[in-house]
């Protein structure tokens, strides 16, 4: 996610039943807005030339080029909503020795290009006709963002719930987003002076209050956060065809 943490393999999307392939060739896409989501991930807008419809929870590939002809690239989620293209926002969490996510951080600004191919992803996505409850560990928020946007901007928003597990205040994503019925940030180590909830992992407790009749649950995170997630979606009577997972973990 973004490296935000990147993709185990960016190419898990690809393999999944009803995945779509990469649309169309790389584009020359300007960075229009650089933001500070924590002290180690910033979002990036990015302004495509072509526009190219996608889906919440589907990725692009960013790709950087050397003058030697040397080539990196990264799978990133897209966090922000369909209808603001031709503009999409990519979060990327810096990870130490990181060849991509450090470039990114220590050197681009707004003004730069960066190629860009995409949208990927079939399975791991939500187009808004059903309900779903949205349960992300760290910086797997970033594709379900995409999907709670989408919600909010199309008048929707009581079709999704969203649950975010993080170990501290300092490191939530989109913090200003986090607040609302339909949202709950469960803080793992530390938690904000005067929260209800005491430090804890996600729990069975925390999930039950936000299920939805029929409802897709979606998990997104590091592999033991999806682990642990979907056994407590299990043992709370969620049929496992309801579940849709996606595994990210560091890859720079």
């Amino acid at each position: 996610m973004g490296e935000l943490t990147g993709r185990l393999d960016p190419l898990t999307a690809m393999a999944s039943p009803g995945a779509a392939m990469a649309v169309g060739p790389w584009q020359l896409a300007r960075v229009v807005a650089v933001r500070d989501e924590t002290p180690s991930a910033k979002s990036f807008r990015l302004l495509l030339p072509e526009p190219v419809a996608f889906l919440p929870g589907q990725h692009f590939v960013l790709r950087l080029s050397a003058p030697d002809g040397y080539r990196a690239q990264r799978s990133y989620s897209v966090a922000s909503p369909p209808s603001e293209l031709p503009e999409i926002e990519l979060t990327v969490e810096r990870l130490e020795n990181g060849e991509v996510s450090s470039f990114l951080h220590e050197q681009v600004v707004p003004g730069d290009e960066l190629e860009v191919r995409g949208p990927i992803g079939g399975y791991f996505t939500w187009d808004g006709s059903t309900s779903a409850l949205l349960v992300g560990g760290g910086s797997g928020v970033v594709p379900l963002m995409s999907m709670v946007r989408h919600a909010r901007r199309s008048g929707i928003a009581e079709r999704v719930r969203l649950i975010v597990s993080v170990r501290s205040p300092a490191e939530l994503y989109y913090a200003s987003e986090m607040e609302g019925p339909g949202t709950a940030v469960c803080y793992t180590r530390v938690a904000p002076p005067g929260s209800r909830r005491p430090p804890g992992r996600l729990a069975a407790g925390d999930l039950a209050p936000f299920l939805l009749p029929e409802a897709t649950l979606y998990i997104c995170g590091s592999s033991g956060f999806a682990d642990a997630a979907t056994d407590l979606a299990l043992e709370l009577g969620v049929p496992a065809e309801m579940i849709r997972i996606e595994r990210f973990g560091p890859t720079g």
